[in-house]
């Protein structure tokens, strides 16, 4: 599929053409990150887990093997690191350190990936308790044998989606360890995935933008420079999912960075001068003595899970053009829904944008 420049003509409302447009299905594979965190909480209902429960290990090691699982594995560290009594770690590969007193995730999403096989071997011979989110097939079902606990995906979507997936797996993993790691706070992931649902609810073609984050996120990028700033190392993850989301489905080239490096750069952003260094007028400027107009502006979106809005939004206040993407205070509720629940929900926000911006950029 091509996907050329979003059209500034293109009516995100009307939801016919919307949903005409989408004959690959990328806004519902998008919306259905709910469903893939349920299904991996049914199977953790299911017993499938409890060759690891009650266990005590050294570690926790997550090997996310390509793009999606190793940010899924970056995502859970940031998360929950501070706080776990047992260390967890996230890796691109099994660590020759590993051993029987640790439990190993290997993560990913193409079972003829000899990656994927060699991690999830490695783990198995060095004796460690293995955990294999990806499908039950071919090199990797060879290696696992009934030797590994295999969480294989129920629901199926285009890879770029599958981060929710991969999140809820690992969480479920630190969740059944819970005596060992002893998180606080860790949430119910048949909660998330009703938070996740209910975001896809909202952001629903049938919505119009006022009423639709996702659809006011992508009108926000259309056309315009993006740059994804993450407030803290949760969200500077998330932005780095957010600006390949956007390129992968809308072909969208976006910048993601720590909210810090983009305030350094507060300077460069705003100037909006022509190459002989006099300030740009549309009116007056002559490209053949000025030189080619400047581009517009970057805009910011900084992706935060603050409990205070309000700081969040005074962190960011010296950039120029700035949009604060955060669930806190946009609901009724007094309550700050958990951090996970936020990311969870951002991430489904932000992979939804990606794919109305891909619709409206045609084919």
């Amino acid at each position: 599929m091509v996907v050329t420049a979003p059209s500034p003509l293109f009516d995100f409302d009307d939801a016919g053409s919307v949903l005409a447009a989408d004959v690959d299905g990328i806004l519902r594979s998008a919306a259905l990150g709910g469903a893939q965190i349920r299904a991996v909480a049914a199977a953790v209902e299911e017993r499938q887990l409890d060759r690891i429960e009650g266990m005590h290990p050294r570690s926790v090691v997550f090997v996310g093997t390509d793009a999606r699982s190793r940010l899924a594995a970056q995502l859970v560290v940031a998360l929950f690191s501070e706080q776990s009594a047992v260390p967890l770690v996230s890796a691109p590969a099994t660590p020759p350190w590993v051993g029987a007193l640790d439990v190993v995730v290997v993560a990913g999403n193409d079972a003829g990936d000899p990656q994927l096989a060699r991690a999830v071997d490695a783990g198995l011979r060095r004796s460690a308790e293995v955990v294999v989110d990806a499908p039950d097939e071919g090199p990797v079902r060879a290696v696992a044998a009934g030797r590994a606990v295999m969480l294989p995906p129920r629901v199926h979507v285009q890879t770029r989606y599958v981060l929710a997936r991969h999140v809820a797996v690992l969480c479920a993993v630190i969740g059944v360890l819970q005596s060992a790691t002893r998180i606080p706070g860790l949430p119910a992931l048949a909660d998330v995935a009703d938070a996740v649902d209910a975001e896809a609810a909202r952001n629903h073609p049938s919505n119009e933008v006022f009423h639709n984050p996702a659809k006011a996120l992508a009108v926000r990028m259309q056309s315009r420079r993006v740059i994804l700033a993450g407030d803290s190392a949760v969200t500077a993850v998330l932005a780095r999912h957010a600006a390949e989301s956007l390129l992968q489905a809308a072909g969208i080239v976006a910048a993601a960075a720590a909210l810090s490096d983009v305030l350094v750069a507060r300077d460069r952003l705003v100037a909006g001068t022509t190459a002989s260094g006099e300030p740009y007028d549309p009116f007056f400027h002559d490209e053949e003595l000025d030189g080619p107009a400047p581009v517009a502006p970057a805009r910011v979106f900084v992706l935060s899970t603050d409990a205070d809005r309000s700081a969040a939004q005074r962190r960011a206040a010296a950039l120029p053009d700035m949009e604060l993407v955060s669930v806190v205070g946009e609901f009724e509720s007094s309550t700050v829904p958990p951090v996970l629940e936020q990311v969870a929900v951002l991430t489904v926000r932000t992979e939804m944008a990606a794919a109305y911006l891909a619709l409206a950029g045609g084919r």
